[in-house]
């Protein structure tokens, strides 16, 4: 499967509260388990009127298939390539023969 990034547009997404969460969640969870095996939910990162959520899943076909049965919107679905990180640069710096300088 391949991974992607989804950015849905949702206003005040980032005002909900427990239950409110709990329920989004839910409704996510029960179109997954329709969608199954062709669709994982990673985690989601929740901004004021956006959330960022990571997938893996077979295609973007998928992803559209799951915001329309489950009501949140696809606004941007980007495949993403490669995975970086601050342990990037020293594996980098190791495979070169470098050392890192504390």
């Amino acid at each position: 499967m391949k991974k992607y990034i989804i950015e849905r547009d949702i206003p005040k997404v980032g005002s909900l509260e427990g239950e409110q969460l709990r329920q989004a969640a839910a409704k996510s969870n029960e179109v997954l388990a329709q969608l199954h095996p062709d669709i994982q939910w990673s985690e989601s990162f929740v901004a004021a009127d956006k959330t960022f959520c990571i997938y893996l899943a077979n295609d973007e076909a998928v992803i559209r298939r799951h915001a329309e049965l489950s009501g949140f919107p696809a606004t941007k679905i980007t495949q993403i390539g490669k995975v970086i990180d601050p342990t990037t640069a020293e594996a980098c710096g190791a495979a070169a023969g470098k050392k890192s300088v504390a």
